[in-house]
Formats: structure tokens, sequence, C-alpha cells
């Protein structure tokens, strides 16, 4: 089973829950995840050591760096920088060059890391590394967009399938408000089917920042429709790649064309029609999205029976005040799944809390710790 790349954590998540339950020869298990039986134990005593946390990507940097550019050359870079302060690292390399200095841009960048000579605006996470699904509606990714020139009094909720870059809905929305946007993802659901998972970022109305649990009643409805959330890392919108693009690609058609006077929505439903169905995309071989999409065969069920999780699955409800006791000591899990259940997970002595097929949190008895997860490592619990 080969590593996807958005989901490298997720999988990690399922083989140490598979690999310490026992069952199954570690040998086995690590074939069929497609690492070897070291990378195996590391990360099972990675996960001992830290929990979830600890089994993150972690950077390939070497300790030592012997190659590191010199002090002389640190200096004019420097110099540079000072004398350019509003140039990057690829302007500043072009003028080291003139001078018969050749650096590549990223080790000048790396010089003014070194000598915090970067603002924190301009620091960005490296990009995840390029991931596609393999299928139609693995995967959607969700997004709001207010192109400049764009109206005000409107803004665009954009859903794209990440396999395909087939857009599935663009609407035009009075405000980033979760009613709104629920109405146009039910329009979209009972038009294409549901998918597998949807990728979005922090912000509303999928996220609430003064939520213990971040939870919104939006995105417990996604969940409640079987759809796992994934969120981008924080101020990083390279996680979204795909949405991105095609947000640039609308900003630079209403450059060209003009901004829609009266009637926005028919403006985006020509352009929605365009991207899907005439627009060759590079990275598709310069087919057409609609070429590559075709609707989820999983319908949308207005009114979902409640989630069922496997019979001798251990489950609690979350109390009045957003809490589930696990012997006898109370842990916060959110106010917004009050009433709610939830399934607990044994993994040696922690605790793994899903809310349907969504892991939400872990838990350590012995900090009495309730750690919040981010959804990009949501993981389905291993069939039992």
């Amino acid at each position: 089973m080969p590593w996807k790349n958005m989901q490298v954590q997720e999988q990690r998540v399922e083989f140490v829950v598979r690999a310490l339950r026992g069952s199954e020869p570690l040998s086995r298990l690590c074939a069929e995840f497609g690492i070897s039986r070291p990378t195996g134990y590391c990360w099972l005593a990675r996960y001992r050591e830290g929990g979830v946390a600890a089994i993150e990507e972690r950077s390939r940097r070497p300790h030592e760096s012997p190659t590191r550019t010199g002090a002389e050359l640190e200096t004019q870079v420097v110099a540079l920088r000072k004398k350019y302060p509003d140039w990057g690292a690829r302007k500043l390399a072009v003028l080291l060059a003139r001078e018969g200095i050749g650096l590549p841009s990223s080790t000048v960048h790396r010089v003014l890391l070194r000598h915090g000579l970067v603002r924190d605006q301009d620091r960005h996470k490296p990009a995840m590394q390029r991931f596609e699904r393999d299928h139609p509606n693995e995967l959607w990714q969700m997004d709001f967009k207010g192109p400049k020139n764009w109206p005000k009094s409107s803004t665009a909720l954009s859903v794209l399938d990440d396999h395909s870059r087939y857009v599935v809905a663009l609407r035009a929305t009075a405000s980033p408000e979760g009613r709104l946007v629920q109405q146009h993802l039910i329009q979209a659901f009972e038009d294409c089917g549901l998918p597998q998972a949807m990728l979005m970022d922090h912000g509303v109305p999928w996220w609430n920042h003064q939520s213990f649990g971040g939870s919104t009643q939006l995105s417990l409805w996604l969940m409640r429709q079987g759809i796992r959330l994934y969120f981008s890392g924080i101020r990083h919108p390279q996680t979204q790649g795909k949405v991105e693009r095609f947000h640039g690609s609308m900003e630079r058609a209403l450059d060209c064309r003009g901004v829609p006077a009266d009637d926005h929505q028919q403006w985006l439903d020509e352009f929605r029609r365009e991207h899907n169905h005439i627009r060759p995309h590079e990275a598709l071989g310069m087919q057409t999205p609609a070429s590559r999409w075709q609707p989820s065969p999983c319908p949308y069920n207005p009114n979902p029976p409640a989630w069922q999780y496997p019979e001798d699955a251990w489950t609690l409800k979350v109390d009045n005040h957003g809490t589930i006791d696990i012997r006898e000591q109370p842990y916060r899990i959110s106010k917004a799944l009050i009433g709610e259940r939830v399934r607990i997970l044994a993994v040696e002595q922690r605790f793994l809390v899903y809310y349907c097929n969504t892991l939400i949190r872990e838990i350590d008895p012995a900090t009495r710790s309730s750690a919040i997860i981010g959804h990009y490592v949501a993981a389905s619990p291993p069939c039992p």
C-alpha cells in the first residue's frame, strides 16, 4: 500500500493502532504499508514516547552541513539584503551572479533565514509534496474567494475535485455563513453525490477558533454524512494548491474580461462551464476536468441515520459540559458534541477519540491531557 502524500500521518496512525493491537504479524503489516520493519519499529517507539504528534513527518535536514556557505559569502549576501531590504532571494541571487558569485536562490534564502532577515509574514512552511487523489470524489477542496474588484457584497464559494480539478460548485454567497454554505453544499451533493473527504482551511464557517474543539455545526453535519474532514495548516494556503490555482485563474479572467455589473452568479456559472468543459489543463495532459470526472456513487441523504459504530466498539456519550469520563477522570472533548456518542480506541496507555469516522482527540491519562487532532490526520479506525 503506497503512502499517499496527503495521508502520510493518517496512515501512520492506522499502522500504529493495528500494530499495537498485536493481532497481525508486524512483518506482514509493514509489507502492507510499504515500509521496512526498522521504520515500523521507529514509529511504534515514537508513538509510545509522544503519541500522535510524535509520528508527524519530520525534517530530513542533516544535523551537520559540511558544504555550508562560507562566512565571506554570507557577509556579501547579508550586505545586499540590507541594501535592498525588499528584495527576495531570487533577485539577490541575480545581483550576486552579476558580480560573478553563483549562489542558488535557495542557498541565499537559507542565509537570510540564518541571519533573521526574513520577516514573519514572509515565512512559509515548505509546501507539502504535490499530491493527487487516484479517483474522482476521493477529496474535494473548498474555499472562499473574494477576487479583486469583485463586489464587496458577494464572495465566491468554490468546491473543486482534487483528482480531476472539476469545479463541483461555484456559488456567489452573501457571507461566509454556515447556513448559506450548507445550502450550496446540499445542492452540490444532490447533483454530484458525496465525496469521501473534504479539505478546507481554518476559516469560518467550518472552523470555530472560539470553540475548545474547533468544530462548528457545519463541520459536524459533514461528519455525520460520513465525510472525513481535513484542515490545511494555518496560514499555509499551499495545502489547498488546486483550489488556490483555480482562484488565480478566475482572478486573471476578471482582470481581462471585466467584472460583471450585476448578475454575478451568471458570470460564475459561465466561468465554471468553461473551466470544466472547454479549458485544457496542463496538469491533466491538456485534457479538460470534465473528461476526468464522474459523479460519486454515494448519494446524499438529507436525514442520515445515527452513525453506527461497530457492535463491540467502546463508545461514550459527551455530557452537558462537553466532556467524557474515562476511568473516573473527566476529559474535555467539545461542547459542540454535547449529547453525541464518540468512539474510544485504547492504544496502549493512550486513548484515541473518534466522532463518526474522524479522529478528533487524543487523550493521555499520564498527563490528564486531551489534545485536539488536526483533521488533516483524521484516520478511520481500523475494522474490528
